[in-house]
Order: C-alpha cells, then sequence, then structure tokens
C-alpha cells in the first residue's frame, strides 16, 4: 500500500489512482481510531461530500469504517460545503467532521478534510496525530449501508438546511433582499449552488448545475477562472457585486459592479472596517504572512491587535479556538470572522459584505474607496514560478544566508521571516519569496503602490534571480 500524507488541507490524490476505496478506508480508519482514544470527544462524527465525481459513494464507505469502530455517524443526504460540515461539527456536539473534497483542485481530483469539534479545520497536532494512526491496509469485512441505517448507527441530518437558519438568523436577510443592490454568483459548479439560490433568491446564476467534471476546470476562485462572470457582470450592466466560490464553498472570489477582481487583501480591510468600525465589534485580526502590510496600518490606526502567521488557514484557526479573533483571512481567499464558526466561509463572506452595502447604502467601489482613504491605495500580485528543484533549493538557500542585499534595482532595507522570505525595498514595497513544499514552485509575491508597480517589480526581481542562480551556479 502506498504512504499516505495529509496536506495542508487534509488529503487529497488523483481519483482511481492513489485516491482509492482501499486507501479511503484506511484514512477512515485512523479517523475513528483517533477519536475513540479522545477520552474528551464524543464517538459521533459527521459526513458531508461536495459535487465531486463520487462523492456520495466515497462518503457513504467512509460512514461505514466509522461506524465499524463503534462510532455514531450522522451522513448529509446531499452534497454539502465545507462550512456546512463544520458547522455541523460544532451544532451536532461531534467529535470531529469529515468532508469528501478536494476543495479547489482539479476535477480528477479527489480528498479527505478533517474538521475538529469546534468547527474549523483540524490543527496540526491533530492531522499528525490521525496521519500515524493510518493502517497499513484495512481488511474488515463492513456491514452493509442500509443495515447500520436500520440500527440507527448511521443517519441522516440535513446540513444544507441547518446552515442556511443559521445564515437567516444571523444576517438582516431583510435588509439584504429589500437593497437596491444586485447579486451575481458564480457557483463554478460547486457545493455553495444550493444554499445561494435558498439565501439569494433573486441573484443571477451562473454554473449552478451539477457538473461533477467542472465542466473540465479547477474550481478556484481566481481572476483567470472567473473571465466567463467577470464578461457577463461587464457586459450586462446589471450586476453590482459578484462573488463566487469554489468546489467546497470555503473560498471566496468577488468582482465589482465592472467585473474587476476584487483581492482577499481588500475584502479583509472592508470587513474590519464593517465588523469593528460600523457594527463595533471587537477582536484581534489574524492574517497569513502574505497578505498586505495594510491589514496592521489599518490595525494601528483602530487600536486592534494585529497577529501574523505562517500560511495556511490551520494557524488562523488555530488563534480562533482560543483567542478573540475578530476576522482571520489569508491570501487565497479563505477568510473567517467571529459571527461565525472558525471556519474558511465563502458564502458567509459575501453576505457579510452585501449587508455593510445594504446597511450603509455604499457600492463597493465605495467602500473600497474608504479603505484606500485609511490606509493609502495598493496592489497585490504574485508569481508561480516552475522550476528545477536544484535552483529552487539554491535560490532559497541564498536567501537563507542574507545573500541578498537588493532585489527588483532596490536595496533591501529588512527582512521578515515568518514562512519564507519577505524583502522589503527601499521605496516601501515588499517581495516576498516562497518555496513550495511539494512541487518545483517558487512563489513571488509582492506589495507596491498599485498593480504597474507591483508588476514590474515582480518581473525585475524573477529576472535577476534566474540570472544571478545561472550565474552562481
Amino acid at each position: 500500500m502506498s504512504q499516505i500524507k495529509f496536506g495542508t488541507d487534509g488529503w487529497r490524490a488523483i481519483i482511481g489512482e492513489d485516491y482509492t476505496i482501499d486507501n479511503l478506508k484506511r484514512v477512515a480508519a485512523a479517523t475513528a481510531l483517533w477519536v475513540n482514544k479522545k477520552a474528551e470527544l464524543q464517538k459521533r462524527v459527521v459526513i458531508g461530500y461536495d459535487c465531486r465525481f463520487g462523492g456520495k459513494m466515497f462518503s457513504e464507505v467512509s460512514a461505514q469504517v466509522l461506524a465499524h469502530y463503534g462510532i455514531e455517524v450522522i451522513l448529509s443526504p446531499g452534497f454539502a460545503s465545507t462550512p456546512m460540515v463544520s458547522l455541523a461539527a460544532k451544532k451536532l456536539n461531534c467529535g470531529c467532521g469529515v468532508v469528501i473534497t478536494a476543495s479547489h483542485n482539479p476535477p480528477s481530483y479527489n480528498g479527505f478534510k478533517i474538521k475538529g469539534s469546534y468547527g474549523g479545520p483540524a490543527l496540526p497536532d491533530m492531522i499528525d496525530e490521525v496521519e500515524a494512526l493510518i493502517p497499513e491496509q484495512f481488511t474488515e469485512r463492513l456491514e452493509p449501508l442500509e443495515s447500520l441505517i436500520s440500527a440507527g448507527r448511521i443517519r441522516y441530518e440535513d446540513l444544507e438546511t441547518m446552515y442556511v437558519n443559521q445564515a437567516e438568523s444571523v444576517f438582516d436577510m431583510a435588509a439584504i433582499r429589500a437593497s437596491r443592490f444586485r447579486i451575481g454568483y458564480d457557483a463554478m459548479y460547486g457545493a455553495g449552488q444550493n444554499a445561494v439560490r435558498r439565501l439569494l433568491p433573486e441573484a443571477t446564476l451562473m454554473h449552478c448545475e451539477f457538473n461533477p467534471g467542472f465542466n473540465g476546470t479547477a474550481p478556484e476562485p481566481i481572476l483567470k477562472n472567473l473571465r466567463e462572470f467577470s464578461d457577463m457582470i461587464r457586459s450586462s450592466g446589471t450586476i453590482d457585486i459578484g462573488f463566487a466560490t469554489d468546489g467546497d464553498a470555503d473560498r471566496i472570489g468577488l468582482l465589482d459592479s465592472k467585473g474587476n477582481f476584487v483581492d482577499s487583501h481588500h475584502i479583509i480591510l472592508m470587513l474590519i472596517n464593517y465588523l469593528h468600525t460600523f457594527k463595533g465589534l471587537n477582536g484581534k485580526i489574524v492574517n497569513s504572512f502574505s497578505c498586505t502590510s495594510k491589514i496592521g496600518d489599518l490595525c494601528r490606526q483602530l487600536g486592534l491587535e494585529n497577529i501574523i502567521t505562517k500560511i495556511g488557514f490551520k494557524y488562523i484557526c488555530g488563534y480562533m479556538v482560543t483567542d478573540d479573533v475578530l476576522v482571520g483571512g489569508e491570501e487565497s481567499g479563505g477568510i473567517a470572522v467571529s459571527t461565525h464558526i472558525p471556519e474558511r466561509d465563502g458564502i458567509w463572506i459575501a453576505l457579510t459584505l452585501i449587508e455593510y452595502m445594504a446597511k450603509t447604502g455604499k457600492s463597493l467601489e465605495s467602500l473600497i474607496d474608504e479603505v484606500y482613504a485609511a490606509v493609502g491605495t495598493f496592489a497585490m500580485d504574485r508569481i508561480d514560478w516552475h522550476l528545477d528543484n536544484s535552483l529552487k533549493e539554491e535560490i532559497m538557500s541564498h536567501c537563507q544566508s542574507g545573500a541578498y542585499k537588493t532585489m527588483a534595482g532596490e536595496d533591501i532595507v529588512r527582512t521578515e521571516t515568518v514562512d519564507g522570505y519577505k524583502f522589503w525595498l527601499s521605496s516601501g514595497s515588499w517581495i516576498m519569496i516562497r518555496a513550495s513544499g511539494t512541487e518545483p514552485v517558487l512563489r513571488i509575491y509582492c506589495e507596491a503602490p498599485d498593480q504597474a508597480t507591483a508588476t514590474r517589480l515582480l518581473e525585475s526581481a524573477k529576472a535577476e534571480l534566474e540570472s544571478e542562480e545561472l550565474m552562481w551556479s
């Protein structure tokens, strides 16, 4: 049997290669063993699946394995988003939650996410413990699903309705629905589609059909995957705010009334303005190392504590389950707020921003302008540079040794090393270099006053790194 390793957000693999029924049974067995070892946890697990191929089948097999170990299993009767499972794990007092999903990965993948009893991602220690319990093989004979259901060892719960009811109780849905602002939504064929239909019945919908292959596109809500949605908004002239969610609906992509992409950095800043300045809520702001420095600037203005974490929402979640956190967010579209569980949730974040617009009567563009008035204009960009592993390692070695004194034609005035290497330049911009741990990819990030400068600095930094490393080699 192959070795199974969990990544930053669960186990993911290509269906039919490493993602097989046999391997899935091994992971489910390890999850069951872990729950049973923890005396403080209820021996109850909720399982959901997204819209990918085989999701229902894989969730049922997982349920059979967990029930085999004496665990009460709650199954979603239809596809459910990751936030729905996380919410259910907390509300139903479960030892953990399981989501059969590969999130934003290509349609050939599926996966297995574990959610804590508190309603958020499993923390790193928890994942390590489960991974260590994965057996070499699973040969136990499983009882039929129907028998387990008849015996009450597996039961169904409508996770989508639980989620919709929670949203209805928290948001001023009457104000949102009565607002003059028109909403567009691109489900990317993912698990958020039915909940948005119920919560925002007047929204203009796109890709809200069941399509396990996601029409051949990875369901990641980034600009290159939202061109059709952006073009629709731009050409129609009838949408004031558009949002998209990924395959399991925990990430958000946001578009303004002109179809322009609004990144997570701007979303986090708007959320701080709404929840703290407008609504009077308090708490820490926690964001990953690759986020804009403007978050720290706004926090200092407002007297809020800002905590910077390594990249990966599990690190943000670690603070959210122990501290009073108002907003937690990362560059990739995963954002959580204190009005909800400690979990990324694309729909919840969209509803928060739409409520902000409804309550203030201001357009999305006006709310962004208010951010700029407070902290100044800025732009963020990133290059994913595919290169040989040897060159990647050489560059990272030089970063570690402090060999770089300039970057993109500017002096480096200071360096931060929370997760990768962030080089602050003499102009006030910064360039960050971080290596992928699983691929021959070097990620180069940049923050600058405007998009043109960010693009120029990124291209210049990449060219310099490539030429210098070739010379040194």
